[in-house]
């Protein structure tokens, strides 16, 4: 069980990593003064990268609980 909560803690990782990523990005288009729609479309290219890594985070955090749980 010791692998799943490695592969978890660095799975949480990546997705930490990836959502701070996205708010840097997303930072980054609000003061490049960008038109309202060219802002919606840069957020909208951002926003699966976002979902994808707290995805990745919560599938690591679970994986995490659930190796501590079965060690």
């Amino acid at each position: 069980m010791e692998y799943v909560v490695w592969g978890g803690t660095a799975l949480t990782v990546l997705g930490f990593f990836g959502i701070i990523y996205t708010m840097i990005a997303v930072r980054r288009a609000k003061n490049a003064g960008l038109s309202d729609e060219e802002l919606r479309a840069q957020i909208g290219r951002i926003l699966p990268i976002n979902l994808g890594a707290l995805f990745a985070s919560t599938i690591g955090l679970m994986a995490v609980v659930i190796g501590v749980w079965l060690s």
